[in-house]
């Protein structure tokens, strides 16, 4: 075929989850930029940006319109009653709407065979999702790492540096991207995971036993969620490179899925 009929490979398509915030005192989704440009440089993704709107956001219309789902973190938290627990103190910033919005969809989206990211708040949703608990306050916890990001008033890069060392359980998600079996993340969070989900693995932990990434067991397609920050480092870390850059495979796998020009992948 001349090469001017040769169709150039479509760049697949990234939803993105937002926050529903108040902006010029409007409601307003937003997502932090560090994802918008991870997905499009280190994944090789087109971004869309997803609104936190239950009533807008079905699993049927996502799986026929996107790629992949990439599980942003955020200033807020999961709500409490969601696992089971007591509330959150008022003061604790929550959004309930981002909450009705993925919580419900995750299990389907992923047994339908979706790529999924997620990171910060987007791994403590996924754990919610699949029956999972959270510890309000990991370092309140005797024998536990303080896994906040510290003092505010730094320049931002700062926030996102390297803070502890996790360790890669071998044989799973994770192991398969990096060939180290320890290696350094950031660490910007105070949950953390008190009970495993149904159906998860543990993919990494850090020093005080915490789980630092997981996947979901059962899945055949990419399913990874990290409590790290890769998004801010993929100029200068390759493991965040990697994590962005096997996750954008994925996706285009779908992508071809999705075109007819590929196998769905089956279950284990």
């Amino acid at each position: 075929m001349p090469a001017a009929h040769i169709r150039p490979a479509r760049r697949p398509v990234v939803a993105i989850i937002t926050d529903r915030v108040e902006l010029y005192h409007h409601v307003a989704y937003s997502a932090f930029e560090g994802y918008v440009r991870a997905v499009a440089s280190a994944a090789g993704a087109l971004p869309l940006l997803l609104p936190a709107c239950p009533e807008a956001v079905d699993s049927a219309a996502l799986m026929d319109a996107v790629d992949g789902i990439l599980l942003t973190g955020s200033p807020s938290n999961v709500a409490a009653e969601r696992y089971g627990a007591a509330p959150l103190p008022a003061s604790t910033v929550q959004d309930p709407a981002r909450d009705a919005s993925v919580l419900p969809l995750l299990p389907g989206l992923v047994a339908a065979g979706m790529p999924i990211l997620g990171i910060c708040r987007g791994l403590q949703e996924l754990n919610v999702a699949y029956g999972g608990t959270l510890d309000r306050a990991v370092h309140a916890q005797p024998g536990r790492l303080d896994h906040r990001e510290g003092d505010h008033e730094r320049p931002i890069p700062q926030w996102y540096e390297d803070r502890h060392a996790i360790h890669v359980v071998p044989g799973g998600r994770l192991a398969g991207i990096t060939p180290d079996g320890s290696c350094l993340v950031n660490s910007l969070h105070h949950q953390g995971i008190e009970r495993l989900g149904d159906g998860l693995r543990v993919e990494a932990t850090a020093p005080d036993g915490l789980v630092e990434a997981l996947s979901v067991e059962a899945a055949p397609q990419f399913t990874l969620a990290v409590q790290w920050h890769p998004e801010m480092r993929v100029g200068d870390c390759a493991l965040s490179r990697r994590i962005f850059a096997t996750f954008g495979e994925a996706c285009a796998q779908r992508g071809r899925v999705r075109a007819g020009i590929a196998p769905a992948m089956t279950g284990k």
